[in-house]
């Protein structure tokens, strides 16, 4: 089964432990170097984030991909502010302008905050949303694929003769990605995704969630691929990658407790989100789940993004990212908390590590291996 390993981009050196709010939002050199650093270390692509008050992700992403050879982009989008059949047009024309290789993807975000929702003029509630980005997942979908034009009229969206004359050349298409996990989330998303993302649960979560999601999806006559999300912490030494676990809390609480570098909570608005809720569930029953899956951060910093991680050396950690393979997760969204460097350090040994176990458990099953390189 083929795997994508994912990373992601930002615009300024920033996580839980590094950077402030100051200066310029947007760094071009260390985007670049940012975007070549995952490229190098054979990631398949990145995942460009989303924020009603950052900078734009669809010029972001045409950084990311004229600045390097292979990489692919992810976009998060937030339906609800451009007409799906635009969106269409942009995603055919930077398929096009990379040359038809499949380096384009897109992400959908619903939106679990609605005071940033409403920066960008939403008012819709939470289901409201969800239906919303049902409807547009599905025209979008027909708009990057009908040869002819075609008429719409749902609860959120009417066109009258809508077509693109760019559609993608990748074989497969843009691919549709999604997270959510209320029931209106998986009531869209097992209708209308290729893959659905997940964050970084113990496995009997991780489980019981693909369960679900792929008995959803099966009533729609359709099939769901998985991505996971997890803050690997790696290093040569079980012992020195826990050591810089702790090291990485104490900071974490430090800048917590000196209001410079962790704002989200405050900034974003209060999370309404299941699936951060359920990190919140995981991380009050125990901090480390399945022998190395660490919640401490998730307790620290409340509801919001991914952040748990996997603690060990990059085989441990491969090996326990190979257990959420077993379980038909093929692709792994992974950022460090010292992003730029922890590309840099995974390049050398969990990347490899990992593509090198997804071969061999193939092999002994018997199944093609299809990694990507």
């Amino acid at each position: 089964m083929t795997i994508e390993i994912i990373g992601m981009v930002g615009t300024k050196d920033m996580s839980e432990t590094r950077g402030t709010f100051d200066g310029p939002v947007v760094d071009t050199d260390y985007l670049t170097r940012f975007a070549q650093a995952h490229d190098e270390a054979g990631f398949d692509r990145v995942l460009i984030g989303y924020g009603a008050t950052g900078p734009d992700g669809w010029a972001i992403a045409s950084h990311v991909l004229y600045a390097t050879q292979r990489l692919g982009v992810l976009i998060a989008h937030r339906p609800g502010f451009v007409a799906p059949t635009l969106v269409a047009r942009k995603l055919a024309t930077l398929d096009a302008l990379t040359g038809g290789r499949g380096r384009v993807a897109i992400h959908h975000i619903t939106g679990g905050s609605d005071t940033d929702q409403r920066r960008d003029g939403d008012f819709a509630d939470h289901d409201t949303r969800y239906e919303r980005t049902a409807e547009f997942m599905s025209v979008l979908r027909r708009a990057l694929t009908s040869e002819v034009p075609f008429d719409h009229e749902g609860p959120f969206y009417r066109f009258e003769g809508a077509f693109s004359s760019v559609r993608p050349t990748s074989p497969g298409g843009v691919p549709l990605f999604f997270g959510g996990q209320s029931a209106g989330a998986v009531a869209a998303g097992s209708a209308h995704a290729d893959v659905y993302m997940l964050f970084g649960e113990p496995l009997e979560q991780t489980a019981e969630r693909i369960a679900l999601l792929r008995a959803e999806a099966a009533k729609h006559g359709r099939t769901l691929r998985f991505s996971l999300s997890t803050r690997p912490i790696v290093a040569d030494t079980e012992e020195a990658a826990w050591e810089r676990a702790e090291a990485i809390r104490a900071e974490t609480a430090r800048r917590i407790g000196a209001g410079n570098g962790l704002l989200a909570a405050k900034y974003f608005g209060e999370q309404k989100s299941i699936a951060s809720d359920r990190m919140q569930d995981a991380a009050s029953r125990a901090e480390v789940h399945d022998e190395r899956l660490w919640f401490a951060i998730t307790a620290l910093t409340g509801p919001g993004g991914n952040s748990s991680g996997h603690v060990g050396t990059p085989e441990q950690v491969a090996e326990a990212l190979l257990k959420y393979y077993d379980l038909g997760i093929d692709r792994f969204l992974i950022r460090g908390f010292d992003p730029l460097d922890d590309v840099r350090l995974w390049g050398g040994g969990l990347v490899p590590a990992l593509r090198a176990g997804v071969a061999a458990r193939d092999a002994g099953r018997g199944t093609p291996v299809a990694v990507p390189a």
